[in-house]
């Protein structure tokens, strides 16, 4: 089973001057890392800077190539055609390197043979002229869970003053265009639908709007994750923004929201309308049925060369690395992510507007296919095609307004560790824990104030991860939370995902949940509204990047 591996045509890492000794050290049988000449820090091969002394004078070294797995999954979905599935994808942690660690391939296991701890030795694995390493059991007791890898530390930085930008402004207009599967329209037509509902939701006009703010961008690249940009949605609208952002590099996908309320509060502009198009359903199916062209292969760059030759392209693989952690060092089991999935469905099947509304139960969760183990169908959020607009004003401009506004009490965007999936936390997913922290140290409400959560569900782990990131419950805990499935339900002590999450409402990227913030304070959800609901916060993202926010009436 694992042993395929071996017989797939991996992508090309981007071999540079920086990273070549890596790549090429199998060839005379040697695992080589950059060490630092100044502290003898060794260093993930991607570093060519020391973070510890900033030095830059690193030698290659040899080392021993036994390690430890820290997270393993069986990947059993079809996601490179160049790697046959089922296979194994591990994170590992080198012995004379605690803080360096390697996504690979396990060979010489089956699936049962998989579990954190285990220790292996490296093996390469050589295709045309770049040496991949891989790695195999030894025969050796496992490594004690506990002491594998740390939890995460969180270190915020206090408010630089009481003058706070998140007062300054407020949610005044939001809009959803038409969501489901396949719909087959162009994804500008969607943006467009959305930013028109959300301007009149408001009850301003086209020439009222100055900003325009989105995520990714026009560089967002392919698959289907935007309509093309600021330029595109400007060009269709027709409006001429004084201020504009969109890029990648933001807290979460609804970084750009943050942007916005900067700008705004800044005296930059009275009203930013903010907007994410998703059009993932449309755009598998046109690579499906030629309607669009293949991307064409090539040498993989920047952080994917780390993973990607190891068919670890999802980040559904990645995160089931880190739920294997979580696993095995709390004791939690597939039953806990399923309380998530259920309680996501139930919801959604009271929104009119979800994508999917059938009843699942914990029988069907537990007996679906497997993804990547331990995540299975049920686990991973639906592709749909769908935009979202939201707006932000000047909290001056609000009392005019059409709607009761929404306003900001705070948000969380500090970086407290590694932006990466599998550097930096390993028992939970990076950029919840610090986007959570930072949003409390500026709040001037407290968690026994929230009345409704919407926590990002990318997979179930995600939520589990915010849970715990926010305080709602203890390190390790979420479940013995979750246990029933009872607090997270519409009436318990912290509704989750009123309007069914990603997994079943759909994958809106992280702006579907601003929206059913917003609604649930306006008081508009219908059947799934929280009742009497003043505080909601929103964990958006989590992995890399990640934010979060605290609304209120």
């Amino acid at each position: 089973m694992s042993e395929t591996v071996l017989e797939a045509k991996r992508p090309r890492p981007e071999v540079s001057p920086w990273n070549k000794p890596f790549w090429t050290g199998g060839e005379v049988g040697e695992l080589r890392l950059p060490k630092c000449d100044s502290d003898g820090a060794f260093l993930h091969p991607s570093q060519v800077v020391c973070p510890n002394c900033h030095g830059d004078a690193l030698t290659w070294t040899p080392v021993s190539g036994k390690a430890t797995v820290v997270g393993v999954t069986m990947n059993h979905q079809m996601f490179m055609p160049s790697f046959t599935p089922p296979y194994p994808i591990a994170v590992v942690i080198v012995d004379e390197a605690p803080h360096v660690r390697f996504t690979t391939n396990l060979v010489g296991v089956t699936e049962d043979d998989l579990r954190v701890g285990m220790r292996v030795k490296v093996r390469f694995l050589e295709q045309e002229g770049i040496w991949f390493p891989l790695f195999e059991p030894v025969d050796e007791p496992d490594a004690p869970v506990a002491d594998l890898v740390p939890p995460p530390v969180v270190v915020t930085r206090p408010p630089v003053s009481s003058d706070r930008y998140e007062h300054k402004v407020a949610i005044t207009g939001i809009g959803m265009s038409q969501v489901g599967r396949r719909l087959m329209r162009a994804p500008v037509t969607l943006t467009v639908e959305a930013c028109k509902a959300a301007i009149a939701d408001a009850g301003l006009s086209f020439d009222d709007i100055d900003g325009l703010a989105t995520w990714p961008g026009g560089m967002g690249g392919g698959g289907g994750i935007t309509e093309g940009g600021v330029p595109v949605v400007e060009e269709a609208l027709g409006i001429h923004p004084t201020w504009h952002n969109g890029g990648l590099e933001q807290s979460a996908q609804t970084g750009a929201i943050v942007n916005a309320m900067l700008a705004v509060a800044n005296g930059l502009c009275k009203h930013v309308l903010c907007f994410r198009t998703v059009w993932e359903a449309t755009n598998t199916e046109l690579l499906r049925t030629g309607g669009l062209p293949l991307p064409r292969g090539g040498s993989v760059g920047g952080d994917f060369q780390w993973r990607i030759p190891y068919g670890a392209s999802s980040a559904g693989n990645w995160i089931a690395m880190q739920a294997s952690q979580y696993f095995a060092k709390f004791g939690a089991d597939r039953e806990m992510l399923g309380r998530i999935a259920v309680n996501n469905r139930r919801n959604a099947g009271l929104n009119p507007v979800a994508v999917y509304r059938d009843p699942m139960t914990m029988d069907d969760y537990l007996n679906a296919r497997i993804i990547s183990t331990p995540l299975g169908l049920y686990d991973c959020d639906v592709p749909c095609d769908g935009s979202i607009a939201i707006i932000v004003s000047a909290r001056e401009t609000a009392k005019d307004l059409k709607q009761t506004p929404i306003f900001c009490d705070a948000a969380g965007t500090q970086i407290t560790e590694r932006q990466s999936w599998d550097q930096g936390t390993m028992t939970h997913l990076p950029n919840a824990w610090g986007p959570a922290a930072h949003l409390w140290s500026r709040a001037s409400v407290s968690r026994e104030d929230v009345d409704v959560a919407l926590l990002y569900d990318g997979f179930s782990f995600n939520t589990i991860a915010w849970l715990e990131g926010l305080g709602f419950c203890g390190l390790g805990e979420a479940k013995d939370f979750l246990e029933g499935g009872k607090r997270i339900a519409l009436d318990g002590e912290l509704p989750v995902n009123p309007h069914g999450g990603q997994l079943s409402a759909g994958r809106t990227h992280g702006f579907g949940f601003v929206y059913e913030a917003v609604t649930q304070l306006r008081g508009d959800a219908g059947e799934r509204q929280i009742s009497g609901a003043e505080v909601a916060v929103c964990g958006i993202g989590g992995g890399v990047p990640g934010g979060a926010f605290l609304f209120t009436r």
